[in-house]
Parts: C-alpha cells; sequence; structure tokens
C-alpha cells in the first residue's frame, strides 16, 4: 500500500533509534548507561495515582468536554495567574494528550500551506517534523556556544520573510538546557510585533531551573506578546508523569476554538481520568517538585563537571531542563577499534559499544554535539562519564 508523500518524508527518530540500540543491549545482558530518557526518572507521586483511581472509580471513565474537563481548565487558569503573571479564561484553554499534540494542533491551527516557521537550532526534533506536517515550513537558524545556543533578537530579524507566519521559543531548552532572560525574550518580544510574527512558547521545562534562574514566559512581555503568543504546557516533567499524555496550550480564543474543532474530529478529548489527577496535580505537590529539582540539580553538576574534565569536550553550562550538550567535534576523524568517527551519529554508535547511549546532535540540528540526559542515578552518571574517558582514551 502506497504511503502519502506527507507521511512518507518524516524522518525516522534518531532518538528512538538510539535508544532501541541501548535496549536491546541491556536485554542481551551488557551493561548500559542510557543517558537518553527524555523523562524523570521518578515514579508518580502517590497523591495523583490516589486521584486518577478516585475518578476511575467513581465512574469518571467517559468521554469529557473536547478542549478539557472544566476541573482542570479551572486548576490551569489560576497556575498560570499564579505563577505566570498570565490572565486567561477558560475559554482561552485548551487540553490535549500531551504537549506533544498541543504543539501539533498550534501548527495546524495557524500555518497555511507554504507558511514559515522561525526555529533556533539547537532545536527538539519533534518542532520539524511536525511543522512539515501541518504544511509549514522550517527555517532553521544556528545558534552556538558563543550566544549561549539562544536566538537573538537580530539572528531572529534577519530570518524574518515575508512568508514568516511565528518564531518557536523553547526555555528552558530541549536538548541544550539554556534559559532565556527576560531581556532576551523581550527583545525577540519585540522584533515579533515589528514585524507582525506569531509567537509559539514551549514551556514544558519550566520548574525545571537552577542557579537562581527565573523562567519567564514571553507571553508577560507586552501586550502583543500576549496577544499573538500560544503558550504550550503540560504535566510530564514537572510532575513525572509522561505516560498520562496530558497537555495544554493557553492561545488566543480563536486559536482555542479552532484547536478545540480540531481536536473534536482527531482525539475527541485527551484521557478522562488523567485530566482529573492532572488537576490534582497542578493544585498541590509543591514538595515533589522541590526535592525532584534538587535531586535534577545534584546530577547536573555532577555531570557537567565530569565533561567538562574530558579534553576536548566542550559544553554550555545548563540552567535548566535535565539534559547536557556537548560539543564532541574535536574527536571527528578519529577512529575506534578501526571505524571512524565522522559526525554525532558514528560517536554515538561507537560510544555505545563501550556501555554509553547518548542521542547524536544530528536529531536537533547540530551534528558537532550529543546530548546527554541526567534522568539516571547518580552512580550511572559516575559510570558513564568513566566509560566516556576509556572511549576516548582509546581513540586513535
Amino acid at each position: 500500500m502506497k504511503v502519502s508523500t506527507k507521511v512518507g518524508r518524516i524522518e525516522p527518530s534518531v532518538t528512538l533509534e538510539i535508544s532501541a540500540k541501548a535496549k536491546a543491549l541491556k536485554s542481551a545482558g551488557k551493561d548500559v548507561v542510557a543517558f537518553t530518557a527524555g523523562e524523570p526518572d521518578f515514579n508518580t507521586p502517590e497523591y495523583i495515582i490516589k486521584s486518577a483511581e478516585d475518578a476511575l472509580r467513581s465512574g469518571k471513565t467517559k468521554y469529557t468536554p473536547t478542549a478539557g474537563i472544566p476541573e482542570l481548565k479551572k486548576a490551569i487558569v489560576g497556575k498560570l495567574k499564579k505563577e505566570n503573571g498570565l490572565d486567561y479564561a477558560p475559554e482561552n484553554i485548551v487540553v490535549s494528550s500531551g504537549a506533544k499534540s498541543s504543539l501539533y494542533h498550534a501548527f495546524c491551527a495557524i500555518l497555511d500551506e507554504g507558511d514559515e516557521v522561525i526555529i533556533p537550532a539547537p532545536y527538539w526534533i519533534t518542532y520539524v517534523e511536525q511543522v512539515r506536517l501541518a504544511g509549514g515550513v522550517c527555517k532553521i537558524v544556528n545558534t552556538d556556544e558563543k550566544s549561549g545556543y539562544k536566538l537573538t533578537s537580530e539572528q531572529f530579524e534577519r530570518a524574518i520573510t515575508p512568508k514568516t507566519r511565528c518564531v518557536l521559543i523553547n526555555s528552558p531548552c530541549n536538548p541544550t538546557g539554556v534559559v532565556y532572560t527576560k531581556a532576551e525574550l523581550l527583545s525577540i518580544a519585540k522584533v515579533a510585533e515589528k514585524h507582525g510574527v506569531a509567537i509559539i512558547s514551549d514551556e514544558v521545562y519550566e520548574k525545571l531551573v537552577f542557579d537562581g534562574e527565573e523562567h519567564i514566559s514571553i507571553a508577560t512581555l507586552t501586550p502583543y506578546a500576549k496577544d499573538n503568543t500560544i503558550v504550550i504546557n503540560g504535566v510530564s516533567k514537572t510532575y513525572a508523569m509522561t505516560g498520562w499524555r496530558i497537555g495544554y496550550m493557553a492561545c488566543p480564543i480563536e486559536v482555542a476554538k479552532a484547536v478545540s474543532a480540531m481536536q473534536g474530529h482527531t482525539t475527541s478529548n485527551a484521557c478522562s481520568f488523567a485530566q482529573y489527577a492532572s488537576a490534582t496535580a497542578i493544585n498541590g505537590g509543591e514538595e515533589f517538585i522541590i526535592d525532584m529539582v534538587k535531586e535534577f540539580d545534584d546530577r547536573r553538576k555532577l555531570l557537567y563537571k565530569g565533561l567538562t574534565q574530558i579534553d576536548g569536550v566542550k559544553v554550555v553550562y545548563p540552567k535548566g531542563a535535565f539534559y547536557v550538550f556537548a560539543d564532541v567535534s574535536a574527536f571527528f576523524g578519529k577512529s575506534y577499534q578501526g571505524k571512524k568517527i565522522t559526525g554525532s551519529v558514528s560517536f554515538a554508535d561507537l560510544l555505545l559499544g563501550k556501555g554509553v547511549a547518548v542521542i547524536p546532535g544530528l536529531a536537533f540540528g547540530d551534528d558537532n554535539s550529543v546530548r546527554l540526559a541526567y534522568t539516571v542515578s547518580t552512580a550511572d552518571i559516575l559510570k558513564g562519564i568513566d566509560a566516556i574517558k576509556a572511549f576516548i582514551s582509546e581513540l586513535e
């Protein structure tokens, strides 16, 4: 059977490919440190699990309103007001089956065929594929260590063309861990207003910030930004609920109505009992978040320190999320057991033979680097660093 051109051109996920190889090695009995998972290695807090159980037992297993149950939308509105300084009505909120679903629906809602989306690289791989599926065109703007892997307002303005529809901002960022400052976001918001460009702000890692950094939502900075930003968030990273698949968007009412209508013909609604549990999560759980962030902070420092002690590895200190993005291009052209390293994919493949799984930067638009997630234990981080050192010492 013939596959459509639109779906057939989707690139396979390099992330899943490396993860699958690591799992296969583990199943074969090999000891592998997997710095691959983009999800907390904590279980969902018990109070959230109990809320889901209560919802199940009370019969809350039927269809819900397409855009989300009133209890969850109310919780989201309250959270956005209290924590982000954003005023929205429940009608501005659409709950979806994960933040990934929210993102795709947002692109579909605002992009016409051929519209351009400005995306800073390194980027989360899914952005590119979703824009293409929605009929848009990706305008990739490369950032580097010198800019702290952040899009500058000057780069943004140079990238704008008559076809530019929106810019995508991800702070804290996957894969680099960088956090945009208020001043940096304000300069981007002003350029967006000058050229009438919409903004999609992926804020799913907002709680995972370190060293006194503050998460700022770009939608708070100017009236134009508030009226022309789609804020994307969810419960996956904050409450260790990746498998529950609850995300949401806060957006102008016309976008919310369009997305709700579209969702009514695709997913109908997000999982019923997971929505009730998510409302409970958002209304409480600060102690869990504090403890989780503290643990991630300790791991971040440990992994960063270990990587910076390896000659040839260059790392920008991450201030958020749970990733370290390491430039390993100094080793390109060298060989391991007779096999040459030609880029991030071959580096990751050969390193896997040493028992360490990392994600090639090619997947994120930067073939010079690899991503390591510190969603593993301290013991595994130390073991992984030792294995990376050994691997590099054996290069010829």
